[in-house]
């Protein structure tokens, strides 16, 4: 069990309350009866029960992954004792309205209180995340009638919920999925077909599952057109809510993961004997659109899961670096005068302020998210709802892909710092990379998310969000020309802003001409240009926070987390942003090095 702090409570704080007013949410009418010491009280709250009951078994969950014996799942007890603890403190039901049995709190606070327990343990903090989403996608569409069955049993942890898309003959591509649900008299379905990569959707943590699937109805149109969503739990409920007979849905066995391991990987066959019963969730056919918001409230947890272990593997190799002596600076000569710790090595520093930027500013896109996802709900007014949604509409496959790769970079800076002692399961950062592997891979991969952003994202609406987008940067680009520090990064992203504008109208250009295959070739080259410049705009933002607050009488130390917080702008400013030339020189002349290649010429 790693000893190293839970993220860092200062940087929350100024992300919560300072990049993001989100005090302000206090005058809204949903958040009156609250206060700020409610909003840090429900940050107390997770981060004690991740710190008691999620940490504790980080490494033991990876070295003792779940086992199936053929008939049952077999779980580490402290894995059971964490989703009580989640539970009991309410956090199943925290964002529902007092009148549903839930807490009312906001979306950011929650995601928040999520961070402190993903970042104690990724693998465990998978069962409520899913059961989370599950439960509000039957919020948002089911009929009252399975609302009032399913909701409570999900709120109060009876049971868990999971998402079945995936198909083994399908992967990520839906449209051709093979799961098909068969109409019944009594106006329930059987569900047909085998679901693969499902997480959680098999374990002892609860005596019921509630599988959120996608299956196509007999004689449904061909492609995504014909999808259609079911509730189909492991165990059927009885109209008083008491367990029925077991469903038709057998566990065909656990995958064997890299990282992860304690987040059960399934196979899962439905209807194996009769089908199993299955509810149809909203209108047959409008499947996938339903399934897209646990798909878009996933990508953002998928970021922020990211962050925080690529946070985790900083604050390690950060504690590491500081108590870690080894070799002298260059300048000293005598072999006989004390080793350095290795932080007074500037190759050490480079590393730790490469991961600062990654992982502080992976926090700061998922935390805006989640703040675009609460104001798209209850901002005062429509039009600022609208606004708030098409632009987290534009920015979603960054808010997923760019955590996801940068910090799994961060891990990767972590594990050389400690050096060979990083590359051995004594020490937590392995583990780190292992997890944070499998996060630029699930709920889209990096080329899924590129060809979304640039073939749907950008164009839509008459470019309605890239422009939404680009007046916010520019009016964040005036305001800091005139501050004395952050003027020359906002100057450069002023330049980094006119470079996306060009290859953005150079691609949609290609794509208007009919070349759709060649103008999308490179997606994923431009879902990471976008980031650079996005995450560059957060940095800046941050800096000038940070500016403003050097220019009043501070403490030593809050004078230090600002300092540190301009010098990790100015890096990603000066040394990240700058990469967005070379990709735009590749995708204005739409480079055909990797689309002309041959398969027989490997």
């Amino acid at each position: 069990m790693s000893t190293t702090p839970l993220l860092n409570d200062r940087d929350l704080e100024f992300l919560l309350y300072e990049f993001l007013d989100s005090e302000a949410l206090l005058e809204r009418p949903r958040y009156q009866e609250h206060s700020r010491e409610v909003f840090d009280a429900t940050l107390n709250t997770a981060k004690t029960i991740a710190e008691k009951y999620f940490a504790n078994h980080y490494a033991k969950g990876d070295a003792n992954e779940p086992s199936f014996d053929g008939e049952k799942v077999h779980m580490i007890p402290e894995t059971q004792d964490a989703w009580n603890a989640f539970v009991e403190a309410g956090f199943l039901a925290a964002h529902y309205d007092f009148d549903e049995g839930g807490m009312q709190m906001p979306e950011i606070v929650l995601r928040a209180a999520m961070s402190y327990i993903s970042a104690a343990n990724i693998a465990s903090t998978g069962y409520p995340f899913l059961t989370l989403g599950a439960a509000n996608l039957i919020h948002s569409f089911a009929s009252e009638e399975l609302k009032a069955k399913y909701l409570p049993l999900m709120m109060d942890g009876s049971a868990t919920g999971t998402m079945a898309l995936t198909e083994p003959n399908q992967g990520s591509a839906l449209a051709d999925i093979r799961s098909s649900a068969k109409p019944q008299a009594d106006g329930t379905y059987r569900i047909f077909g085998q679901k693969m990569y499902i997480s959680g959707g098999d374990h002892s943590l609860t005596d019921n599952i509630i599988h959120m699937v996608l299956a196509k109805i007999e004689g449904a149109p061909v492609g995504t057109k014909g999808i259609s969503l079911f509730i189909c739990p492991k165990v059927l409920v009885n109209d008083d809510g008491s367990l029925g007979q077991r469903n038709d849905v057998a566990l065909a066995g656990l995958l064997h993961k890299m990282g992860y391991r304690n987040t059960t990987s399934t196979v899962l066959n439905f209807g194996e004997k009769d089908g199993a019963v299955g509810y149809l969730v909203g209108e047959p056919h409008q499947g996938l659109g339903y399934m897209f918001q646990m798909m878009n409230e996933a990508r953002i947890g998928v970021g922020l899961g990211a962050a925080v272990l690529g946070y985790q593997g900083y604050n390690y190799s950060l504690d590491y670096a500081r108590n870690r002596p080894q070799g002298r600076l260059p300048s000293e000569k005598d072999p006989s005068s004390p080793q350095v710790n290795i932080i007074e090595h500037a190759d050490v520093r480079r590393m730790l302020l490469a991961q600062k930027a990654y992982v502080e500013g992976s926090m700061a896109l998922c935390f805006y998210a989640s703040s675009l996802f609460e104001d798209s709900n209850t901002a005062t007014t429509e039009e600022a709802r609208k606004q708030a949604f098409t632009l987290l509409d534009l920015i979603t496959p960054m808010v997923k892909s760019f955590p996801s790769k940068y910090g799994l970079a961060a891990n990767n800076h972590a594990l050389q710092i400690l050096g060979g002692s990083g590359y051995i399961r004594e020490y937590p950062v392995e583990q780190y990379y292992r997890d944070n592997r499998l996060n630029p891979i699930h709920e889209g991969t990096e080329a899924i998310h590129g060809l979304d952003l640039l073939g749907r994202k950008v164009p839509m609406g008459g470019m309605a969000g890239y422009q939404a987008l680009k007046a916010e940067m520019e009016t964040t680009i005036s305001e800091a020309k005139t501050m004395a520090t952050v003027a020359p990064w906002a100057e450069a992203l002023g330049e980094g802003m006119q470079t996306l504008d060009s290859t953005t109208m150079s691609l949609l250009g290609t794509l208007g001409k009919g070349e759709i295959d060649l103008g999308m070739a490179n997606a994923t080259v431009y879902l990471d240009l976008f980031g650079r410049v996005l995450v560059s705009w957060l940095w800046l933002k941050q800096a000038m926070i940070a500016e403003r607050a050097l220019n009043g009488d501070l403490h030593e130390q809050e004078a230090n987390f600002y300092r540190g917080k301009l010098q990790a702008a100015q890096y990603y400013i000066r040394w990240e942003l700058p990469e967005i030339n070379h990709q735009a020189d590749i995708l204005k002349a739409n480079d055909d090095s990797c689309f002309a290649m041959q398969d027989s010429w490997f």
